[in-house]
C-alpha cells in the first residue's frame, strides 16, 4: 500500500476519468486513487471498475446512490482513508483544472513541514487560465472576503486542490463539518487553522475544464457567502 491517497469525487466524468487515472499512475511518485462516484449515469463508475483490472490495488472506488454533494464525497473519502494506513491524503478535481503533476509538489510541501498544502491560484506564482475576467475577479474577491471575515492566512481560501497530513483529518471532527458545497473547502481550511496546523500554499496554474460540465452554481456561491459568516461566529 502506498502512503499517499488521492481522493477524486466524480459525477459524469466519463470524458476525463481514464486519462486522469493513467496520468496519476504515470507520476514519478507512487499514489493510490480513490474515486467516490455519486451514481454517474454516464458510466464513470463502470469505467473505473474496468481500469481496476489493469491497475489492481492502486485504484479504488466507492459508489454512492445519487448526487450527494462535493463535501459529503470528500468526508466519505477521508473516513475511508483513515480506516487504512495512508500518511498523506489529497483531494483534487477530475476535470484537469488541477494538474496531476502538482500532486508531487503538494506532497513535498507537507514532507518539508506543512500540515496542509494548498494548491493556490492567488499566492505569488499562481495563475488562472481560460477563465473569463469576471469569474477570476469573483473568485479572487471571494477569497479576500473570506480572509477578512475569518482572519484566515490563506490567499486562495476556496481552493480544492490540497494535501493533508493524516493527523489533520484525525483531529477534525468530520461529522461536524457543516457545509457541503463551495463553503466546504473554506471550512476545512478554517478548522485546520483553528486547530493550530500549519498551512502552506503551493503556486499552481489552474486551467478551466475542457471536457465535461462544470458543477458550479449560484446556490453554491450563496452557501459560501453566508457560510463564512456562520463559521466566524461558531466555536470550533
Amino acid at each position: 500500500m502506498s502512503k499517499n491517497l488521492v481522493i477524486i469525487p466524480t459525477y459524469n466524468e466519463i470524458e476525463n476519468i481514464e486519462k486522469m487515472v493513467r496520468t496519476v499512475f504515470s507520476l514519478p511518485v507512487r499514489f493510490e486513487l480513490l474515486i467516490v462516484d455519486d451514481g454517474s449515469p454516464d458510466g464513470t463508475a463502470n469505467r473505473v471498475k474496468e481500469l481496476q483490472n489493469e491497475f489492481g490495488n492502486q485504484l479504488h472506488i466507492e459508489e454512492r446512490k445519487g448526487k450527494l454533494g462535493l463535501g459529503t464525497a470528500y468526508i466519505h473519502g477521508f473516513k475511508w482513508a483513515l480506516q487504512r494506513v495512508y500518511d498523506f491524503i489529497f483531494e483534487m478535481d477530475c476535470d484537469f483544472s488541477h494538474n496531476p503533476a502538482d500532486l508531487v509538489r503538494l506532497l513535498e510541501a507537507c514532507e518539508k513541514g506543512a500540515d496542509v498544502a494548498v494548491g493556490s491560484r492567488y499566492c505569488k506564482g499562481g495563475k488562472v487560465s481560460n477563465w473569463p475576467i469576471g469569474r477570476i475577479l469573483m473568485s479572487y474577491f471571494a477569497s479576500v472576503y473570506v480572509r477578512v471575515v475569518l482572519w484566515l492566512p490563506v490567499t486562495d481560501t476556496t481552493a480544492g486542490f490540497k494535501c493533508y497530513r493524516r493527523r489533520v483529518l484525525e483531529a477534525i471532527a468530520l461529522d461536524e463539518v457543516r457545509f457541503m458545497g463551495y463553503a466546504f473547502q473554506i471550512e476545512m481550511k478554517y478548522r485546520a487553522y483553528k486547530k493550530g496546523f500549519k498551512i502552506a500554499e503551493v503556486p499552481i496554474l489552474f486551467t478551466d475544464r475542457v471536457l465535461g460540465v462544470s458543477k458550479m452554481s449560484t446556490r453554491i456561491f450563496k452557501e459560501a457567502f453566508l457560510g463564512v459568516l456562520q463559521m466566524r461566529f461558531t466555536r470550533h
